[in-house]
């Protein structure tokens, strides 16, 4: 089963949380695809991670781009695909995916001061559970950390 990471973001916005989640991800040769629910969110998430950090570079893509799809080693997209063999799916902006199983791991990433945000991720959760994936619900600290505050098992 995939292992499912809901990120509850209280302190930081999404643009600021996501480039370090990232960040990890590719430490750890992980390939990550960021699913949003609109191209221009998909746009505007590809301009922040080129601008989120003095000195900073996260190589990545974006759709609409046609060179090397298959070889970034991020892709942020609109669309339930797949399409640099990513093994992190990370969800963002509410958007969900069809195709959860075919990734070793999944983060979803919502906005804890949005309440449809709140209870969309509370309904991605039930479902993640109901189809017996293991689950991390981790918390925002004031000062920006990840605590885990919830988990069950497969």
């Amino acid at each position: 089963m995939t292992r499912v990471d809901f990120y509850h973001l209280l302190t930081s916005p999404l643009e600021i949380a996501l480039p370090g989640l990232l960040e990890k991800a590719l430490e750890n040769d992980m390939r990550a695809v960021v699913m949003t629910i609109s191209r221009e969110r998909a746009s505007h998430l590809d301009s922040a991670l080129w601008t989120y950090g003095q000195g900073s570079f996260l190589p990545h893509g974006c759709v609409g781009e046609t060179r090397n799809v298959k070889h970034q080693p991020v892709w942020i997209a609109d669309t339930d695909d797949n399409p640099n063999g990513a093994r992190l799916l990370v969800l963002v902006d509410r958007a969900d995916s069809a195709n959860v199983d075919s990734f070793e791991r999944v983060a979803d990433m919502f906005d804890g001061h949005d309440d449809l945000a709140v209870a969309a991720a509370r309904r991605r959760w039930k479902a993640r559970r109901d189809a017996g994936h293991a689950l991390t619900y981790w918390q925002q600290t004031p000062k920006g950390a990840w605590e885990k505050k919830a988990s069950t098992a497969a």
